[in-house]
């Protein structure tokens, strides 16, 4: 690694926090390659993962919530 520093939890809450149901899923492979390589137990990979599923569930949320439009 190289001139890189490691990712942080904060990293992985900066990334996933203002996320919105449009751009979740985009975030979330993100926030998947950072922590791809780390330990199991390791604390950035648990809020990695954490956040991943938050991600999931909010791109569940980004249609239209008021249903298909009814043709009168």
């Amino acid at each position: 690694m190289s001139g890189e520093r490691a990712v942080s939890v904060d990293d992985i809450r900066a990334l996933a926090g203002p996320s919105t149901p449009h751009f979740a899923l985009q975030i979330r492979n993100r926030v998947r390659r950072l922590i791809a390589n780390l330990p199991q137990d390791d604390p950035v990979r648990i809020e990695g993962e954490r956040q991943i599923a938050r991600l999931e569930d909010l791109a569940k949320h980004s249609g239209d919530p008021r249903g298909p439009a009814s043709v009168a």
